[in-house]
């Protein structure tokens, strides 16, 4: 008995004076730190040095007010956590509980329901929309004399339809019918089909505005209901809703918007009428529940709330890189939103377990491929990688033959200056000057986000301009 006792003591002592291993717990918060402590920017200049920034210090130095972020792994939020105001004015602080508008992360939550009808047999994805819409008809015209608005081509953005996006409405403003939107009658042009189907890819928010009005008709019942019973609840997205105006039960809960100079946005909030395009409101960890489902569905090959092959199906790249909802790269697949004072990124791995959301209450959101940066570092993940730019020297003569006015038909006019060792681009349809780096003779970039603008010359003479797929002709 004393061998006994002295034994498990000497044991005792030993384990005591050995060094503790660290909890998952630990590991974890060890993680987080160096993700919140690891922001790097998005645009990175080869030669220079690269900063590291603290979460909540490039939060104040871009004026960011609010950030949330969760995050799953192996099946489950593995951890969310919510940074700076949901309110500045109410010193409402941002916590897991904090609704934000998802902008155009609204698409492929909506997309769910449309393959759902697909799978029930109530529509054909390849089959005309006219055929299912009651209240309004995509006016034909010569571009469909040949081929068709199908849903297939409004969840990839082949339609051929017009409107990009939707700027909303303020508090007070009178609210269009979703009909009334398709026709022009709201605050965007009408939604038209301005080229042939299937023939290219152009973004629809119009497209999705479509899909809307065809689910609500086959239904008979409102955007938010049917999107709450069918696809919400059922992923246990629970505490969000398609409902605009948002209605006053979340209003304590919902973040507020603000301009990139800081402002709110008017009445707090926008309002979407255009639900499937850009209207809805959630959180975070509720959002992470959509990429929860599709990617176990994905890779346990089993069926959920889609069948296995409908997933396969809808995360196929197709033209421009997009699925059947949401876009699709080599890694991952997601979607990022923009509404007025609000921006998400919803990003999820293919073959790995995890995926993250952020969400911001603010028009700047340059905040969120600085924080998937360091996320994907810190979880070694591939697929998130920093852009990034070359710049030579030109003296202040070789620059001085940019200078000048340039006329974008679909834009106005814009002034190049110089400034300091780049090239400063002004114009009214600019929030703010842009300035930009050369990386050789006809090609610069915007020092702020890369953008690349190309310019046309002749005999070293400066013609014309490109970017974003904008031509400009230099005036003489």
């Amino acid at each position: 008995m004393r061998t006994s006792f002295f034994l498990v003591t000497l044991l005792l002592f030993i384990f005591s004076c050995s060094p503790k291993t660290e909890t998952a717990q630990q590991l974890l918060q060890k993680k987080i730190s160096s993700i919140e402590n690891g922001l790097q920017p998005n645009l990175q200049i080869i030669g220079d040095s690269i900063p590291n920034y603290n979460i909540e210090e490039r939060m104040r130095e871009l004026g960011i007010p609010g950030v949330s972020i969760a995050v799953i792994n192996k099946g489950e939020i593995e951890w969310a956590k919510g940074y700076g105001m949901a309110d500045s004015s109410e010193h409402r602080k941002v916590s897991t509980k904090t609704m934000f508008l998802a902008g155009s992360v609204s698409k492929p939550i909506a997309a769910i329901r449309a393959h759902q009808l697909a799978e029930n047999g109530v529509i054909s994805l390849d089959m005309d929309v006219n055929k299912y819409l009651k209240s309004w008809q995509v006016p034909e015209n010569e571009f469909t004399e040949n081929e068709k608005v199908t849903t297939r081509r409004i969840l990839n953005h082949t339609a051929g339809l017009t409107v990009w996006g939707f700027p909303g409405y303020d508090m007070g403003d009178t609210i269009p019918s979703v009909v009334k939107v398709l026709d022009g009658d709201g605050n965007t042009a009408s939604v038209r089909v301005y080229k042939e189907p299937g023939q290219s890819w152009m973004y629809s928010g119009g497209g999705y505005t479509v899909m809307q009005l065809m689910i609500t008709d086959l239904e008979h019942k409102s955007f938010p209901e049917i999107m709450k019973f069918n696809v919400l609840d059922p992923l246990g997205m629970t505490s969000s809703t398609f409902e605009n105006p948002l209605p006053a039960k979340y209003h304590s809960l919902a973040a507020t918007g603000y301009r990139a100079n800081g402002e709110e946005v008017e009445g707090k909030w926008p309002i979407y009428p255009e639900m499937a395009a850009a209207g809805l409101w959630t959180t975070p960890s509720q959002l992470i529940l959509w990429a929860k489902e599709i990617q176990h569905t994905l890779q346990s090959g089993a069926d959920g709330l889609l069948k296995n092959q409908t997933v396969k199906e809808m995360l196929t790249p197709g033209m421009n890189d997009h699925g059947l909802g949401p876009g699709v790269s080599e890694y991952t697949f997601g979607h990022g939103g923009a509404d007025e004072g609000f921006r998400t990124r919803l990003t999820v791995w293919k073959d790995a377990p995890v995926a993250i959301v952020v969400m911001v209450n603010s028009d700047n959101g340059s905040i969120i491929p600085e924080i998937l940066l360091s996320f994907a570092k810190a979880y070694e993940l591939p697929g998130v990688d920093p852009s990034t730019r070359t710049v030579i020297e030109q003296s202040e003569e070789e620059r001085a033959k940019y200078i000048g006015k340039y006329t974008f038909p679909d834009l106005g006019d814009a002034a190049i200056v110089l400034k300091e060792n780049g090239l400063e681009v002004t114009a009214e349809f600019l929030e703010e000057p842009v300035f930009i780096l050369a990386e050789s003779d006809t090609l610069f970039f915007d020092k702020n986000d890369g953008t690349y603008l190309h310019f046309s010359l002749d005999e070293n003479v400066v013609i014309g301009l490109k970017v974003q797929g904008y031509e400009a002709e230099k005036m003489k």
